[in-house]
C-alpha cells in the first residue's frame, strides 16, 4: 500500500481526519489507514465511526492493529507510548 493512503491522526479536529479520509476513498483509493499514537488514539477511532457511519456507508474497517512504540525523550531516555492503525476499506458486495 502506498503512503499517500495513510492518515496520520494527531491533534487537529476530528471531522479534519474524516474530510482527509473521505478524500482518499473519493480519489479511488480501495483502503486508508489511520494511524494513530498515544491520545490521538481516541480522535483516530471517532474519525472512522464518522467515516462508516454519516459520510460512506460503504466502507468498512478491515483491520485494527495495536502495538508499543519507544521513543526518544529530551534527556536521552526512552519512553513508551501505544500506537493504532485502523484500515478502512470498501465492503466487497
Amino acid at each position: 500500500m502506498a503512503d499517500d493512503n495513510v492518515v496520520f491522526v494527531g491533534s487537529k479536529e476530528v471531522m479534519s481526519y474524516v474530510l482527509a479520509v473521505t478524500t482518499q476513498f473519493n480519489e479511488g483509493s480501495d483502503e486508508v489507514v489511520l494511524k494513530a499514537r498515544g491520545v490521538a488514539i481516541g480522535r483516530a477511532v471517532d474519525a472512522a465511526e464518522i467515516v462508516r457511519n454519516r459520510f460512506l456507508t460503504d466502507v468498512d474497517i478491515l483491520d485494527i492493529t495495536t502495538k508499543t512504540e519507544e521513543l526518544e525523550d529530551e534527556e536521552g531516555g526512552t519512553s513508551n507510548v501505544s500506537a493504532m492503525s485502523i484500515t478502512l476499506g470498501k465492503k466487497s458486495s
